[in-house]
């Protein structure tokens, strides 16, 4: 007879796809993963990033039933759900619960006035990514459809929507609008009118942490396949869902995610606020803060480097071979520096700025030393962050990769002696589709009774590799000269200002 399981699924709706993990909670592993990708809205202004949220709906339906479809699963095992959501995205629903626009999305840049004019108002850095900055600008530029928004959510708060049939938030993809209140854990209406003064009243109510967002409705069901009724958790940020299936859900483990954009995020038990505005002072999903450094340019600027030495046949080149080439050029490329800024930058805050190479000389546009200077550039980046976390009071004992670019060794050496840290990988690479079963499987135990904190929930599903980088010292002292000379080399070439919307140092 076989055995019935206690599944539960976390989805990771994100922006180039959505991805989906199937957990078996009483053996604590991974029984099914699925993933489909899509892009963005093509033929926009310079500077706009969209997607219309019907494609995350109709790509979680497709990854749930690629799930299910997996041998030895039953749907009827499924106990729960949490779903990971992309942060800072526009949503915006009419009378009818219709979407009025595509959804604006944390990489839209076309916000940059309104972000530096509510900056200036407010008195305080107020990121061009954020949610206010759109809500702004969507009301100044299109004061039509604005008119016809009768509720304003974030992405993941839409797929909740669209599975429960019930309006809410929690806590940690809220604090990444613009217009929370992080110490109070709720949000700031006054703020919020500063944006625009129908805004508090567009507002969904704030679910408490381990809450049921509501159980999955008839159309939900229909649309995964799974049982009407089962509870659907919170869930949250994408930054948030990963730092629980990273197990950064202790102070001390810093998660560092390796995408197209980066992210440096931490547990904390009290709020790490930053008197810059730099370091995005979030609360997490489980009841606790989530300092978090946020970069626009990572792996996008290698795949630069890549697809500018593609082969004949139009295909980039060739990663590994091109890793072991670069392995060989000495460390800080013999003077060769990338301010790696190609999509303006968040932190420092240069939304406008472009990439910027210094001390080119006769060998330094070979493939392999551009490709070194491009992890090096992004990697110095991440460290000013790290560097402005630790003088903010936030340990940094080890570091935790997830993300594409993860399983890189060069990357891994750099960033540990970048970051003067250990760093290993995750056995599971999906951490926010992790975190979101996970979030599931405590939020159903908890409403059965149980007292029990999410790390131990959490602690048997995540699996550092054994396969540990630690930091050698002759590195780190030479990333540390060479970061003071990259902060040097963005302040005489952006200024003061960095044309941004703010100070755009990190101090």
């Amino acid at each position: 007879m076989s055995r019935v399981s206690d599944l539960f699924l976390g989805l990771d709706v994100g922006t180039q796809g959505t991805k989906a993990v199937l957990v078996d909670a009483a053996e604590g592993r991974v029984v099914a993963r699925a993933g489909v990708s899509y892009g963005l809205i093509e033929g926009l202004p310079a500077g706009a990033a969209e997607q219309h949220p019907h494609t995350w709906i109709d790509a979680v339906g497709r990854v749930v039933g690629e799930l299910l479809a997996a041998p030895g699963v039953n749907a009827a095992d499924v106990r729960g759900l949490g779903v990971s959501g992309q942060q800072h995205g526009l949503v915006v629903l009419d009378e009818h619960d219709e979407v009025v626009r595509p959804a604006k999305l944390w990489c839209d840049t076309s916000t940059a006035a309104e972000a530096r004019a509510l900056s200036r108002e407010v008195g305080r850095l107020v990121p061009t990514g954020f949610t206010a900055p759109k809500v702004r600008w969507m009301a100044r530029h299109e004061p039509d459809l604005w008119a016809r928004v009768r509720t304003v959510m974030l992405p993941h708060d839409y797929v909740n929507f669209r599975l429960t049939g019930r309006k809410c938030a929690e806590a940690g993809d809220a604090s990444g609008t613009g217009y929370f209140d992080v110490q109070r854990r709720d949000y700031d209406y006054g703020l919020a009118a500063e944006v625009d003064d129908r805004l508090p009243d567009l507002l969904p109510p704030l679910l408490g942490p381990g809450e049921v967002a509501g159980p999955l409705n008839p159309a939900g069901a229909a649309l995964l396949g799974l049982s009407a009724g089962i509870p659907v958790a919170t869930g949250g940020g994408d930054n948030m869902l990963s730092a629980i299936g990273s197990g950064a859900t202790r102070p001390g483990v810093v998660v560092v995610s390796l995408g197209t954009s980066g992210t440096m995020f931490t547990h904390c038990r009290s709020p790490v606020i930053d008197p810059e505005g730099l370091i995005a002072p979030f609360c997490d999903s489980i009841g606790g803060w989530l300092p978090l450094l946020c970069v626009m340019n990572l792996t996008g600027v290698t795949e630069e480097v890549r697809a500018a030495f593609a082969g004949a046949d139009g295909e980039p080149a060739d990663l590994e071979q091109l890793t072991q080439q670069a392995s060989l050029v000495p460390a800080g490329c013999d003077g060769l520096m990338w301010l790696p800024y190609l999509q303006g930058e968040r932190v420092p805050d240069l939304p406008l700025a472009s990439g910027t190479l210094f001390g080119i000389r006769p060998g330094s546009l070979r493939r392999e030393r551009l490709f070194r200077a491009a992890m090096e550039g992004t990697s110095l980046n991440l460290g000013w962050g790290a560097e402005r976390l630790r003088k903010l009071g936030v340990r940094v004992d080890e570091v935790r990769l997830v993300g594409g670019a993860a399983r890189n060794p060069l990357w891994r050496r750099i960033l540990a002696d970048v970051l003067a840290a250990p760093v290993s990988c995750l056995e599971e690479p999906e951490s926010a589709a992790l975190g979101g079963a996970i979030q599931a499987a405590w939020t159903v135990r908890r409403a059965a009774g149980e007292e029990l904190d999410v790390h131990a929930v959490a602690e048997p599903f995540v699996r550092p590799s054994a396969d540990v980088t630690v930091p050698e010292q002759e590195g780190v002292e030479l990333y540390r000269a060479l970061g003071a000379r990259f902060r040097d080399a963005v302040a005489d070439t952006y200024g003061a200002s960095g044309g941004g919307s703010g100070p755009g140092r990190l101090g």
